[in-house]
């Protein structure tokens, strides 16, 4: 029993790149409709604010962490913000692991421990994913920036008798 993990990952919030698009582009247009309304306008001063506003929480957002997956003892322990729980997968009960697509859709939302349709979903960001099947059907879908390397940990905890 190490309490060392054999994989670690960590992924934060805000560090897509399609919904950090979406803010920058939404703070430049409100940058640009402050720049570009007369002196008249008793509003304007309330676009300056909003664009500083999603620029600071975009920051914020980018240090926020969403959930951290480990590999240890044989078990994949998943533990996210301050009020989930730690969900612990043990690897003795898995009987299938297989790397893949999260889903087929480009924009996903962020999910932790969401139950649904037989699967249970871990998801920050990226498009590919490992999917463990336990003896009872069950699902788990976990994405990951580094899927080779948690697929690796996984199969060698596994083989560890």
């Amino acid at each position: 029993m190490s309490d060392k993990p054999v994989f670690l990952e960590k992924q934060y919030l805000g560090r897509e790149w399609i919904p950090i698009t979406i803010r920058m582009v939404l703070a430049i247009f409100c940058f640009a409709i402050y720049f570009f309304t007369d002196e008249r306008e008793r509003n304007n001063d309330l676009l300056l604010v909003v664009g500083f506003s999603i620029l600071t929480i975009s920051v914020i957002m980018g240090f926020l962490l969403h959930f951290r997956t480990r590999v240890q003892n044989k078990s994949v322990l998943l533990d996210g913000l301050w009020t989930t729980r730690l969900v612990k997968i043990d690897l003795n009960s898995i009987v299938k692991v297989q790397k893949g697509s999260y889903s087929r859709y480009l924009f996903n939302n962020p999910v932790y421990n969401l139950h649904k349709k037989g699967t249970i979903r871990f998801y920050t960001s990226g498009n590919q994913a490992i999917h463990l099947t336990d003896r009872d059907g069950l699902v788990y879908i976990i994405g990951s920036q580094c899927i080779n390397d948690l697929e690796r940990a996984i199969k060698a905890e596994m083989s560890l008798k």
